[in-house]
C-alpha cells in the first residue's frame, strides 16, 4: 500500500507539472546569472574592507583607473564611526561578455546613533578580466542624494548628546554646533516627555550648494533656511537616526539666540518623528517644533512672529490655517515666514487654552490617524472638544489679540 500510494502521488505530481508547463508554454526559468553571485561576493569583501579600513583589501575589487579616487573617498570617511556597511545587488545588466552595470543598495549604520541602516541606491560599472570582476565606476543611483564623505574629508565632533560631522568647516565651529545641539536635546525632552533617542546627528557641509547635494535638491530652494531635518516619517524603532543638515551660510549669520531656536526646532523633529505621519499637516509639525523652540524663552508673539504681525496690522488677517504648499522652500520668503508663525501661534493657543499635555495629546492623535482626511477634525473633537470652525475662529481671534 505504501508503494501504491507513492506511485499515485508521483503520477499526480507529474500530471500537475505537465499542466503547469502547458499553461506556461513549457517555459523553464532561466538559471540566475552566475555573474550576480560573483559580483555580490566581490562587494561583500569590499564592504568588509571599508569597515576594517583595510586599503589593500579595498583596492582588490577596484580597477586601477578607479583606485586613486576610491582610496581618497575611503580616507574622507575615516572619522565616521561606522557600525555596518554592506551592498545588496538588485540587478545586473550584462553588456557584452566582460562588462556589466549593477544596481545595488548601499546600507550603513553610524555606531551609537542608527538603530537601523541608512539605505542609498548605487550604480556600479564593472569589467571582467581573467575570470575576475573589477569595479570601474561607482555613483549614486537615480534621484539619490550625495553622502557627506563624497564632498570632502569628514571631521567628527562628539558632544554629550550629539554627533556633528562636517566638511570644510573649522573645528571650533563644529564644536559650537555640538554644544548647541547638546543644549537643545534636554529642552526638547522637557517639552516632549515621550521616549525618543535623546541624541542627534548633525551634518555640516561646506556650502549651500553642498547642502543641496546632501538633500538631492536644488540648493537655491534652501537659501535663507538655516537647517532642515531628514528622516522617515513615522519611522519605527529600527529606522535610522534623522539627520539635521545645517546650511552654513544661513546658520552662520544667526546670533546665539537664533542658533538656539534653530537647533531646538530641528531636534524636536527628531524627537517627534515616530508620532509624525502622512496624516500630520505641516502647520502642526512645524508649529509644534517652533512652540518647543520658543518655550520658556520669554519671547512675545510680536517678537517671534514679525511677518504675521505686519500682515495682521495691515488688515490681512489669514482666514484659514496654512496649507502644506505654503511651507514650500524657494518661494516667497515672507509668505513662508507667515506660514511658520501661523503654525506656531496655533500650537501656542492650544498650549495656553487647553494645556501643554493636551497639545502633545493632540499632536499624537493627529499622527496616529490612518490618513490625512479627518485627522485634524477627529483630534480636535476627541482631544480638545472643539470643531475646525470653532478652532479657526479662536485662532484668528488669538492673532488679533497678540499681534493687532
Amino acid at each position: 500500500m505504501a508503494g501504491q500510494g507513492w506511485g499515485a502521488a508521483r503520477g499526480a505530481a507529474a500530471c500537475l507539472v505537465a499542466c503547469l508547463l502547458a499553461l506556461t508554454g513549457c517555459a523553464v526559468p532561466e538559471p540566475p546569472d552566475p555573474a550576480a553571485r560573483e559580483i555580490q561576493t566581490l562587494l561583500d569583501r569590499h564592504a568588509r574592507a571599508v569597515l576594517t579600513r583595510d586599503e589593500a583589501a579595498y583596492t582588490v575589487a577596484l580597477d586601477p583607473s578607479l583606485a586613486s579616487a576610491a582610496l581618497k573617498e575611503l580616507d574622507q570617511l575615516a572619522e565616521v564611526p561606522l557600525a555596518s556597511w554592506a551592498y545588496r545587488v538588485e540587478h545586473v545588466d550584462r553588456r557584452g561578455g566582460d562588462r556589466a552595470t549593477v544596481r545595488a543598495e548601499l546600507t550603513y549604520r553610524v555606531e551609537g546613533y542608527d538603530p537601523g541602516p541608512v539605505t542609498t541606491p548605487r550604480v556600479l560599472d564593472l569589467t571582467e578580466r581573467d575570470g575576475r570582476w573589477y569595479v570601474t565606476a561607482d555613483r549614486p543611483g537615480e534621484g539619490a542624494a550625495q553622502q557627506l564623505w563624497q564632498q570632502g574629508e569628514v571631521e567628527a565632533v562628539r558632544g554629550r548628546r550629539s554627533l556633528v560631522l562636517g566638511v570644510g568647516q573649522p573645528e571650533e565651529s563644529l564644536k559650537a554646533i555640538a554644544a548647541e545641539a547638546d543644549r537643545a536635546v534636554p529642552a526638547v525632552s522637557a517639552a516632549w516627555p515621550s521616549p525618543w533617542a535623546r541624541r542627534v546627528v548633525v551634518l555640516v557641509p561646506a556650502s549651500l550648494d553642498a547642502m543641496g547635494g546632501l538633500l538631492g535638491a536644488p540648493a537655491a530652494s534652501y537659501r535663507g533656511i538655516a537647517a532642515v531635518t531628514t528622516g522617515e516619517v513615522g519611522g519605527g524603532p529600527d529606522a535610522p537616526a534623522d539627520r539635521v543638515i545645517v546650511n552654513p551660510e544661513a546658520y552662520g549669520v544667526l546670533g546665539d539666540f537664533g542658533r538656539r531656536i534653530v537647533l531646538t526646532h530641528e531636534a524636536t523633529h527628531v524627537a517627534t518623528r515616530t508620532a509624525t505621519s502622512a496624516a500630520t499637516p505641516v502647520w502642526l509639525s512645524e508649529g509644534f517644533a517652533d512652540w518647543v523652540a520658543y518655550r520658556g524663552t520669554g519671547r512675545t508673539a510680536a517678537q517671534a512672529a514679525p511677518e504675521l504681525r505686519r500682515a495682521v496690522r495691515a488688515g490681512d488677517l489669514p482666514a484659514v490655517l496654512p496649507d502644506d504648499k505654503d511651507f514650500t522652500f524657494g518661494g516667497d520668503g515672507d509668505a513662508l515666514a507667515r506660514a511658520y508663525e501661523s503654525g506656531w501661534l496655533a500650537c501656542t493657543l492650544i498650549a495656553e487654552r487647553w494645556g501643554e499635555a493636551k497639545l502633545i495629546a493632540f499632536y499624537r492623535a493627529v499622527g496616529a490617524h490612518p490618513g490625512r482626511e479627518g485627522a485634524v477634525e477627529k483630534a480636535l473633537h476627541e482631544v480638545l472638544g472643539t470643531t475646525p470652525e470653532s478652532f479657526t475662529a479662536d485662532w484668528r481671534a488669538f492673532l488679533r489679540e497678540r499681534l493687532g
